[in-house]
């Protein structure tokens, strides 16, 4: 495997970058993760996608897939179907929607062959601690007080082995081009159901409930259905929030002792 380092925010990177390359498959996981920062966001999700569009229109690619976000749907009815009136309300899920919505035009006008995934909460080992579950449980091990809001909201949380199998299958389905497709659990969890399960892991837990507001645009429940997934991709998730609380916990156990 090869990495090479560019900036999607730049056309000129890009094709400095990857010039006398060729690709079969294009996954565009990249963006700007500080939300708050509009012009980042922008540059990095939309325009970043863009660019890759730009250089990408020519060179023959079986698929390009663009990793969506459930932020897209903002006020659409819970479970989310890839059908509904996508409504984003922050930053985030309106620079994702306008990238989704540039690369189907490109597929309905250009046949440019392009797969939307939406993605849940993905979680898993190696992961950034400014992420709910790591933070979670870095806070159990180290003993720390975790500070969170009540935890009434009900979240769809994937491991990220299912994440990338999704991907997998993904590319091996080419009768997926030109849709958008929900890549999740299929099904909700209690954020302090979560935190009491990482509890029962460590026999420690802190919580200081209520330090954090829930934001005006953020909904109490948000999960997909992913009825469309199994039809199209024959994919569906395989390991349990369970199963998956347990090996991310060993593995930042071994991580931060």
């Amino acid at each position: 495997m090869k990495y090479l380092r560019g900036n999607i925010k730049s056309f000129s990177s890009l094709k400095k970058v990857l010039k006398n390359l060729t690709f079969d498959y294009v996954v565009n996981c990249g963006g700007y993760v500080e939300h708050k920062n509009k012009k980042e966001v922008e540059n990095s999700h939309y325009k970043g996608t863009q660019n890759l569009y730009k250089f990408f229109k020519n060179k023959n690619l079986k698929l390009f897939i663009q990793i969506g976000s459930s932020s897209e749907y903002g006020d659409a009815k819970i479970p989310h179907n890839e059908k509904a009136k996508c409504k984003p309300k922050g930053i985030y899920g309106k620079f994702k929607y306008r990238a989704t919505k540039f690369l189907l035009n490109k597929y309905k006008k250009n046949k440019f062959p392009v797969t939307i995934l939406r993605f849940y909460q993905i979680y898993g080992p190696y992961q950034d601690y400014n992420r709910f579950i790591s933070q979670l449980i870095k806070s159990s091990i180290k003993k720390e007080k975790f500070i969170t809001s009540e935890g009434k909201q009900y979240r769809d949380f994937l491991y990220i082995d299912d994440a990338v199998n999704a991907i997998l299958k993904t590319m091996n389905k080419l009768k997926s081009v030109g849709q958008i497709i929900n890549i999740g659990y299929g099904k909700g969890i209690k954020l302090k159901k979560i935190m009491n399960k990482v509890k029962k892991m460590n026999n420690f837990f802190k919580p200081d409930y209520g330090k954090i507001k829930m934001r005006s645009d953020e909904k109490l429940k948000v999960y997909p259905n992913i009825t469309k997934s199994l039809k199209i991709l024959g994919w569906k998730p395989k390991v349990s929030i369970n199963k998956g609380l347990e090996i991310t916990n060993k593995h930042f156990l071994k991580e931060l002792r």
